[in-house]
């Protein structure tokens, strides 16, 4: 008997469960006939996958088919909601996966020009870090990612947009106050408490770094700091394209150790994209 999907997922799930009942149980099925049909499974393979009859002990083998089987599944079901998400749009779909800077800077006008000309095209964005839009790509759970590390896009990264980085804070802060008196440097984070985000890496300025190290409060989410800081947590270091609509705000750039960030286009060279895909990398 060949090898079936479905006996790895029943195999999987057996695995996980530890026993026949559970795994009956989760699958709806009975235990005799999960039981049938993992005997088909170690016939077919030609070996034993469980230590015991009671199913809760895999063998070295059965250890390796367990990893093997999570893989398959994985797939097939990455493969199904793909093509659900296509049936639900006749155009296609597109997943976008970006930093949460550029959602907020970049991909509304973007997005507003595309949707003038394929309105009838699926858009699904998520706003996660660059670790994590790296991922998505490796993953086939994005399309297209927007990333902010140079260094983490490698050679096949585009950058789209370059802008400065700077201190954000309340307008009437102990920094807001000491940058009008003259003082306009780094140095002037230290006049309050600091909220760290992975864009500070890229400041080389020496007080930065120290400050960055010390800091015990940290956000991702442009949203989440720009909300702290208008809340008078902290200060933050941010690009200025971030700073849109925040009249209780303001972005201090000093002139000494500037610091940019690259917005960086980035998608699977693994797989071949799809038309309406490859018409939004090139709007971007």
């Amino acid at each position: 008997m060949a090898l079936k999907l479905e006996m790895l997922r029943v195999f999987q799930t057996a695995a996980e469960q530890g026993s026949l009942s559970l795994a009956a149980a989760k699958l709806g099925r009975t235990p005799s006939a999960i039981s049938m049909m993992l005997s088909q499974l170690e016939e077919d393979i030609g070996d034993r996958l469980f230590e015991t009859d009671r199913k809760n002990k895999l063998t070295p083998l059965g250890a390796l088919v367990l990893e093997e089987s999570r893989r398959a599944n994985d797939a097939f079901a990455r493969s199904i909601e793909a093509i659900r998400r296509h049936s639900m749009s006749t155009a296609g779909c597109i997943r976008i996966a970006a930093v949460p800077s550029a959602t907020i800077t970049l991909l509304p006008n973007v997005v507003a020009s595309f949707r003038k000309y394929r309105p009838d095209v699926r858009l699904e964005i998520s706003d996660v870090d660059t670790a994590s839009v790296i991922r998505r790509i490796q993953l086939d759970e994005a399309d297209i990612g927007i990333i902010s590390s140079e260094k983490e896009a490698g050679h096949d990264g585009e950058i789209i947009l370059t802008d400065y980085l700077g201190i954000v804070c309340h307008k009437d802060s102990p920094i807001a106050i000491a940058w009008k008196s003259g003082q306009q440097s780094w140095d002037v984070l230290a006049l309050e408490p600091f909220i760290s985000n992975p864009l500070c890496t890229i400041v080389q300025a020496k007080e930065v770094q120290s400050i960055f190290l010390e800091c015990n409060l940290e956000a991702k989410n442009t949203t989440a700091l720009l909300a702290f800081v208008r809340n008078r947590i902290g200060a933050t270091i941010l690009p200025k394209s971030a700073m849109l609509a925040e009249p209780s705000l303001v972005f201090l750039r000093p002139s000494q150790d500037e610091a940019k960030r690259h917005l960086i286009k980035i998608h699977s060279h693994d797989r071949q994209m799809s038309p309406v895909s490859r018409l939004f990398w090139e709007q971007l």
